[in-house]
C-alpha cells in the first residue's frame, strides 16, 4: 500500500482543491502569461499559464481522448527533452537509456515501444534501429510546437497503435506572419561528467508578398556528455542443480548430470537460478546531435495552401566504457545457498576466470525526412488535402566498425573460486563479489604483472530504413456535419547488415590470458596501456553491496593496436597467437560478414478511411458524435540468409570458448498479407457549459516489430560452454490487435483549471510471446559434454489474449491571478494476465509494460519569472521477456524495472520582451535506474545516471 501513496494522494489533491476551487472568480479575469503582440493585432499569449489554456482549450474540444503539449513560446518548449515533456500527461511514462541517463521512450496506458506510434506533423517518421517507435532522444525539442497524444483513435491520423499516437508539430511561417527570430544558448553539466558543454539554436522565419509566401529554418546543436556507473548481472537463468552443489553436501565428488542411472547426489533435480556474468564498468558517454529543419509555404490563392519541408536530424554517440565481467556456469558452481524461491544466495566457482573489459561504441544516425503537403479549399464546404513524404533513416552509413571491445585477465592456473553473495532487494542492494583476486588473494584483484590478453571482438551494423507514404483527402464541412473520406498508401524497407570478428574467428586470435595463467594462448600486456586505476567506493548512489577496489582504466583502441603490432603470425612466430585459429588473420581485427544477420524486410500498406462527425442536441444538451472506420491491408516480403551448423569446435587455449562451423548459405524469401477492418466511435455529451461526459469504442492494432520477421534462426559462431543460443525470426507474425474503450468525465470548473476522470479496457489479441526451448540443431555434437548440443532457441509467435483496464485522474487548477498553479495526475493499470514468478513451465507470457504512476507538477508565473518542479513516480513493471544472456531452461526470463521516483526543476526570467534567462536541474535526488529478473533479489541492472544542470539564455525577435 505504501507504493501507492502518490497515486492516492493525487486523487485525493483532485477532490479536494476542485471544489473550493469552483467558487472562485470564474470571470476569466486572471492574465494566463505575457502578452506577446501590441494592443490591435493578434493577441498570443506566452509563458508556462498561457500554453497551459492552450492545451486546456485543445483537449476540452477534441473529439476523442486527447492530450496536448504546446510551445509556451516560439523555440521555448517546456522541457530539454521531447520524452520528458510527454511523462507530465496522464497515464504516460518513460523509458530511459541506461548507458546515458536519457528520456528515449514513453509507455502510454501501460503500452510502450511500438505500441505507440509517432508521427512528425502526421507523418510516419523512418528509424534505422529495427523497431517502429523512435528513439525521442533523437528528437530535438527546442522548436517543437507541440505534441499531441491520441488516445483514441482518429481513423484519418491512423489506428496502428494499440498505445497510443503522437504526434509532433513543427512550427511553419503562416502560424506567425512577418518576420521572427528565436535564439538560445545554454551550457549543461551532468556532476559525475563534471565538463559543461554546448547547446545552440536558431530559428528564422519571414513571410513575404503580403504573406502569400513564407520561409521558415531553424538549426539545433545538442550536446551532451555522460559519466555512468553500472553493476550488472548480464542473465540469471533458470536450471536444475545436482545436490552434491548445494551447501552441507557430504558427496564425495560431484559431477551434476541429466543421466537417471546416477546417484542420487549427482542428479541434475533441484531448481534453482543463477547468474550468467556479473560485473561492474563505467562509461562516458558523448552524445551530438545537429537537428536542422527548412519550411515553404505558398498561397497562389486565398484556396490553395502549399507546404514543403524537410527535416534532418543527425546524431553521434561515442562511448568509452571500461570495467570487469566475470562468467559462471551452474554446473560449476558448488556450496550454493538457495533461498525459497531457488535464487542463490552464496556460491563458490573454482578455477574462475578474471576479466577486465574495455569498449569503444561508436554509433552514427542519420535520418531525412521531405514533405509535400497541398490544401485547397475547393468549395465552400468542401476542402481536399493531399500529402507525401519520403523518409530515410541510417544507422552507421559509413559502415563503421561501431563496437571495438577488448577482454584481458587471468584465470586458469591463478584463478580464484570465485563467489557471488546476495543480501537484499534488486531496488536496494547490488550482489557482491567475494574470494576474488588472483590465485584468491584480494590485493592482486588489479594485479597488472599477471594480466594477458583474451578475446577481441569488434562488431559493425549498419541499417537502413526507407518510408514513402502518401495520402489523399476531402472534407465536406456543412452546418454540423462533417464528412471525410481518404486513403493512405505506406511502402516500409528495412535493411540490416552486421559484420563482426566472429564470422571469421578473429575474436580469439590472442585468446588465453598469457602465460602468467600456464596457458599458451594470450600475450602479457604492457603497463603503458593502462590509463589508472578507478576506485568503486560509493559506486551507485543509496545502493549497498560490495565489489572488488577499483576498475582499471585502459582503451580498448590502445588494446587492438598494440596486438596489431606484435605482427603478422602469418610471415613469423608470435607466442601467444593462437595457431589454427583464424584463417587469413595478419594482425588487424578486420570483421567479416555475418550472413546469418542479413535481413530485408519489405511492407506495404494500403488503407481507406471514411468518417461522420455532427452535432446535435440531447434533452438540451450539446452532443457531439464521430463514427468512422478504416480498412487496411498489408503485404511483407521477408528476405534472411539461411545456413546449418556442422559442427561445434572447442578453443584450444581457452576450453569455455566454442565456435560453431557451418555448412552452406542459402537466401530465404517468404510472403504473406493480412487485412484489418478498424472502427472507431467517439461520443461527447455537454451535460452544462463546463461539465462534458465521453464514450470512445474503437479496435486498433499494433504491427511485430519489422527485425522479428525474418525468415531464418540465426546462430552465433561464438557461443560458450553451457550457453548455445540460436534465435530466430517469424514473418507469419500477425498484428496485436485491441478492442478499446473508454468512459471520462471532465469538468473544465474554472479558467485553465480542469478535473478530469478517464476509465478505460483494452482487450488484446494475438500478443506476441517469445518462446524459449531447448533442442539440438543439425546433429551436432557439444565437445565439452560428448552429447549432441543443446541450443536454447528462442522464438516468436502469436500467443493468448488478455485485458488491460485503468484510470487516469487528472487535475489542473491555478489560483487565480496569482501565478501559482499545479498539475497532478495519477494512473493505476491492471490486467487479467499478470506475471507468475512460480511458474516456471509459462513460455514468456505476461502483459508487458503495465506500471501505476503519478506525476504532479507545481508552477509560478508572473512578473516575468517561472518556475517549475516536477515529481515523477512509476511503479516497478514488467519491461519484457529476455536478459543479456538467454540460457535458461523455463523460458524467455523475465526483466522487471524497479519503481523510481523523479524530481526535476527549471526556472526563467523575462530580462526584456526579447530577452529570456534559463535553467533546469534534472534528477535533483540523484535518483538510480535497476532492473531485476524473476524475483525482486535477482538484479540485473543498476545504473547510476546522476544530475544535470543547464542554464543558457534565449532571444526572440
Amino acid at each position: 500500500m505504501a507504493r501507492m501513496a502518490l497515486v492516492g494522494a493525487t486523487s485525493l489533491v483532485a477532490l479536494t482543491v476542485a471544489s473550493p476551487a469552483f467558487a472562485q472568480d470564474q470571470g476569466g479575469s486572471a492574465q494566463t502569461g505575457e502578452i506577446s503582440e501590441a494592443q490591435g493585432q493578434e493577441i498570443i499569449v506566452t509563458g508556462i499559464r498561457g500554453s497551459l489554456q492552450r492545451n486546456l482549450d485543445a483537449k476540452r474540444e477534441a473529439s476523442g481522448v486527447v492530450d496536448v503539449i504546446s510551445a509556451e513560446d516560439i523555440g521555448k518548449f517546456p522541457d530539454s527533452n521531447v520524452a520528458a515533456s510527454l511523462q507530465r500527461l496522464p497515464g504516460v511514462s518513460i523509458q530511459r537509456d541506461g548507458t546515458r541517463g536519457e528520456a528515449n521512450g514513453v509507455t502510454i496506458r501501460g503500452f510502450g515501444g511500438d505500441f505507440n506510434e509517432t508521427l512528425i506533423d502526421g507523418r510516419r517518421l523512418s528509424t534505422a534501429t529495427g523497431g517502429r517507435s523512435i528513439d525521442f532522444s533523437t528528437v530535438g525539442s527546442d522548436f517543437v510546437g507541440a505534441l499531441t497524444v491520441y488516445k483514441t483513435p482518429d481513423v484519418s491520423v491512423g489506428a496502428n497503435s494499440i498505445g497510443a499516437t503522437i504526434n509532433i508539430s513543427y512550427p511553419k511561417p503562416f502560424d506567425r506572419p512577418g518576420f521572427h527570430i528565436a535564439a538560445s544558448a545554454s551550457g549543461s553539466i551532468q556532476d559525475d561528467a563534471k565538463r559543461v558543454v554546448p547547446t545552440g539554436g536558431l530559428l528564422i522565419s519571414h513571410t513575404f508578398a503580403d504573406d502569400t509566401f513564407g520561409i521558415l529554418a531553424d538549426v539545433i546543436y545538442t550536446r551532451h556528455d555522460t559519466r555512468v556507473n553500472n553493476v550488472f548481472v548480464h542473465g540469471f537463468p533458470g536450471g536444475k542443480y545436482a545436490p552434491c552443489q548445494l551447501a552441507g553436501s557430504t558427496a564425495a565428488t560431484c559431477n551434476p548430470t541429466t543421466d537417471t542411472t546416477a546417484p542420487a547426489s549427482q542428479q541434475q533435480t533441484v531448481i534453482g537460478f543463477f547468474e550468467q556474468q556479473y560485473g561492474a564498468q563505467q562509461s562516458y558517454t558523448k552524445d551530438e546531435r545537429i537537428d536542422g529543419r527548412i519550411a515553404l509555404q505558398w498561397k497562389p490563392t486565398d484556396d490553395v495552401l502549399l507546404t514543403l519541408d524537410n527535416n534532418f536530424s543527425d546524431q553521434r554517440i561515442n562511448a568509452d566504457t571500461f570495467g570487469f565481467g566475470i562468467w559462471f556456469n551452474q554446473g560449476s558452481l558448488r556450496n550454493v545457498k538457495l533461498d525459497a524461491n531457488g535464487v542463490p544466495l552464496d556460491f563458490t566457482q573454482a578455477g574462475s576466470q578474471t576479466d577486465f573489459t574495455a569498449a569503444r561504441d561508436s554509433n552514427w544516425r542519420r535520418t531525412n525526412q521531405t514533405g509535400l503537403n497541398v490544401k485547397w479549399n475547393a468549395t465552400e464546404h468542401l476542402e481536399i488535402e493531399a500529402d507525401g513524404s519520403i523518409s530515410t533513416s541510417w544507422l552507421n552509413p559509413d559502415g563503421r566498425i561501431n563496437s571495438r571491445g577488448a577482454d584481458i585477465g587471468y584465470g586458469f592456473g591463478i584463478g580464484p573460486s570465485l563467489g557471488i553473495r546476495i543480501n537484499g532487494d534488486s531496488d536496494k542492494v547490488f550482489p557482491s563479489l567475494v574470494n576474488y583476486g588472483a590465485g584468491g588473494n584480494a590485493s592482486r584483484w588489479a594485479d597488472t604483472s599477471v594480466i594477458g590478453s583474451h578475446v577481441t571482438v569488434n562488431i559493425a551494423n549498419k541499417n537502413t530504413d526507407s518510408i514513402k507514404q502518401g495520402k489523399l483527402q476531402a472534407k465536406w464541412s456543412q452546418d454540423d456535419l462533417t464528412l471525410t473520406v481518404g486513403g493512405t498508401y505506406l511502402d516500409d524497407d528495412f535493411r540490416f547488415r552486421s559484420a563482426n570478428t566472429f564470422a571469421n574467428n578473429y575474436w580469439q586470435a590472442y585468446s588465453g590470458y598469457g602465460p602468467a595463467s600456464g596457458t599458451t594462448g594470450g600475450v602479457a600486456i604492457p603497463t603503458s596501456l593502462y590509463n589508472g586505476m578507478v576506485s568503486t567506493a560509493n559506486f551507485i548512489p543509496g545502493f549497498t553491496g560490495a565489489l572488488p577496489p577499483t576498475l582499471i582504466d585502459f582503451s580498448a583502441i590502445a588494446y587492438q593496436d598494440y596486438l596489431t603490432g606484435l605482427g603478422n603470425p602469418q610471415t613469423k612466430v608470435i607466442p601467444g597467437y593462437n595457431t589454427g585459429c583464424c584463417t587469413g588473420f595478419t594482425g588487424a581485427f578486420d570483421v567479416m560478414n555475418d550472413v546469418g544477420s542479413y535481413r530485408n524486410i519489405s511492407e506495404k500498406t494500403w488503407a481507406l478511411y471514411l468518417s461522420a462527425q455532427f452535432k446535435t442536441e440531447v434533452a438540451g444538451m450539446p452532443f457531439h458524435f464521430n463514427a468512422g472506420v478504416r480498412q487496411e491491408s498489408t503485404r511483407i516480403a521477408s528476405t534472411g540468409v539461411g545456413r546449418l551448423p556442422t559442427s561445434i569446435t572447442p578453443s584450444s587455449t581457452d576450453p569455455t570458448l566454442l565456435t560453431v562451423n557451418f555448412g552452406p548459405s542459402q537466401q530465404v524469401t517468404t510472403k504473406s498479407d493480412y487485412s484489418f477492418l478498424l472502427p472507431a466511435v467517439d461520443a461527447k455529451l455537454e451535460l452544462t457549459k463546463n461539465l462534458i461526459l465521453r464514450f470512445d469504442a474503437s479496435r486498433t492494432l499494433t504491427r511485430p516489430t519489422l527485425n522479428l520477421l525474418t525468415p531464418v534462426l540465426n546462430i552465433g559462431t561464438g557461443q560458450r560452454i553451457g550457453a548455445l543460443t540460436a534465435d530466430g525470426g517469424n514473418p507469419a507474425l500477425k498484428p496485436y490487435l485491441a478492442d478499446n474503450f473508454d468512459i471520462a468525465a471532465e469538468w473544465y470548473y474554472q479558467r485553465n483549471s480542469y478535473l478530469a476522470v478517464n476509465f478505460f479496457l483494452k482487450n488484446v489479441s494475438n500478443f506476441i510471446v517469445q518462446g524459449t526451448q531447448r533442442q539440438t540443431i543439425n546433429g551436432v555434437t557439444d565437445p565439452s559434454t560428448g552429447q549432441p548440443a543443446q541450443f536454447t532457441v528462442s522464438q516468436r509467435i502469436n500467443g493468448p489474449d488478455a485485458t488491460v483496464r485503468g484510470v487516469e485522474v487528472a487535475l489542473q487548477h491555478t489560483f487565480g491571478n496569482s501565478g501559482f498553479g499545479f498539475i497532478a495526475n495519477g494512473t493505476i493499470v491492471g490486467t487479467n494476465k499478470p506475471y507468475d514468478p512460480k511458474d516456471i513451465s509459462t513460455s514468456g507470457f505476461a502483459v508487458t509494460g503495465l506500471a501505476n504512476s503519478a506525476n504532479f507538477v507545481g508552477f509560478f508565473d508572473k512578473y516575468g519569472f517561472e518556475f517549475r518542479a516536477a515529481v515523477n513516480w512509476r511503479d516497478e513493471y514488467l519491461l519484457q521477456f529476455g536478459q543479456v544472456q538467454n540460457t535458461g531452461a523455463f523460458g524467455a526470463e523475465p526483466t522487471f524495472v524497479n519503481a523510481s521516483t523523479q524530481v526535476d526543476l527549471s526556472a526563467s526570467y523575462q530580462i526584456t520582451k526579447e530577452l529570456n534567462v534559463f535553467g533546469e536541474a534534472l534528477n535533483i535526488t540523484n535518483e538510480t535506474m535497476s532492473t531485476r529478473g524473476r524475483f525482486k533479489n535477482q538484479l540485473l541492472d543498476v545504473y547510476g545516471y546522476g544530475r544535470r544542470f543547464t542554464a543558457g539564455i534565449r532571444y526572440r525577435f
